[in-house]
């Protein structure tokens, strides 16, 4: 009779380890396998948040914002966006850059690694912002305000994989005029913060400019598109070597994490992305073996910009996490 009931006391044992490495790793998120990225929601240079999902803003700083509820949409190596799913209009863009001919309007084409291209443009990306470019022509926008580029990236598909959502993205550029005064000269900086990048940049190249000098000195940490673990580099270990030491002999210090995302997307979701990505680091801190209670965190949201907004690679500076011994 024991030899009959070993079987199924074989496979309760797994099922009691299986469940149990279920609940510790993927619910609580405390296994120390730091290559595999958690399911935080991350922003994207869509102006949506998060990839797929609805919701699109095109903004020029504090001087024009559109948000909407839905997004762009192209057939699997199709070149007419779909605009269906947008959920409203682009007439308040369109008036804005009537009111403002001064003000030039750069779109970005995104296309994916496996879409073929059957245009006649040299990507896929170029025809799709070309499409964009020539509606806005038709609506009465100069061509002269309009320039088109092109960028190839991992697109979010549906689950047919016959078509993806966003693949535009639309940025600001030139002069901007208000009514009875003189055009001046949009600045590309705030008089102190937020800074001006040059386009293009990466959140490879953002994380390798990081340098360490203290660990009483603020280091951003950055996140490549899409992905929970942040981009380590010889000045972050450096960081967090000196940081797991010195924590070690100072009991009444802590390790403070503040999380930072850029403006596009609602300000409410923007403050939780911001928490949820520095409580990712906190976890992966814990097993590099940070006393938790050592381990504060902050979540700032969209409020305080590193650098422009305005920008592809200022969203991408301002979407970080910083690290301070305080």
């Amino acid at each position: 009779m024991l030899t009959n009931k070993a079987p199924w006391i074989v496979l309760l044992i797994i099922w009691m380890i299986g469940s149990t490495w279920w609940h510790v790793c993927k619910i609580k998120q405390l296994c120390g396998d730091d290559t595999t990225p958690s399911t935080v929601s991350t922003e994207t240079d869509l102006e949506t948040t998060p990839p797929g999902a609805d919701g699109f803003t095109i903004a020029d700083g504090n001087l024009f914002r559109l948000d909407l509820p839905g997004n762009f949409s192209f057939a699997k190596s199709g070149a007419n966006a779909n605009m269906n799913g947008l959920g409203g209009s682009l007439e308040s863009l369109i008036t804005y850059l009537k009111a403002n001919p001064g003000r030039t309007l750069e779109i970005m084409g995104y296309y994916a690694p496996g879409e073929t291209n059957t245009t006649s443009f040299p990507n896929l990306g170029l025809a799709r912002a070309e499409s964009i470019k020539q509606y806005l022509v038709q609506q009465g926008i100069p061509a002269s305000s309009l320039t088109t580029k092109a960028e190839e990236r991992n697109l979010p598909f549906t689950a047919k994989g016959d078509s993806l959502r966003g693949g535009l993205y639309f940025a600001f550029g030139g002069v901007a005029e208000k009514p009875g005064e003189e055009t001046v000269e949009k600045p590309d900086t705030m008089p102190t913060e937020p800074i001006k990048l040059t386009e293009p940049t990466t959140e490879k190249a953002l994380a390798e400019a990081e340098k360490f000098t203290s660990v009483f000195k603020p280091i951003d940490l950055y996140f490549s598109l899409g992905e929970a673990n942040y981009i380590k580099t010889d000045e972050t270990k450096k960081f967090f070597e000196e940081a797991i030491k010195y924590l070690a002999t100072h009991k009444d210090k802590k390790l403070l994490l503040t999380g930072h995302t850029d403006n596009s997307g609602p300000e409410r979701v923007n403050m939780e992305l911001s928490l949820d990505r520095a409580n990712d680091v906190k976890n992966k801190l814990r097993k590099a073996g940070i006393d938790s209670d050592q381990i504060k965190v902050k979540a700032k949201g969209e409020s305080e910009p590193k650098a422009d907004n305005s920008t592809m690679s200022g969203r991408k500076a301002n979407r970080r996490v910083t690290v301070v011994v305080q």
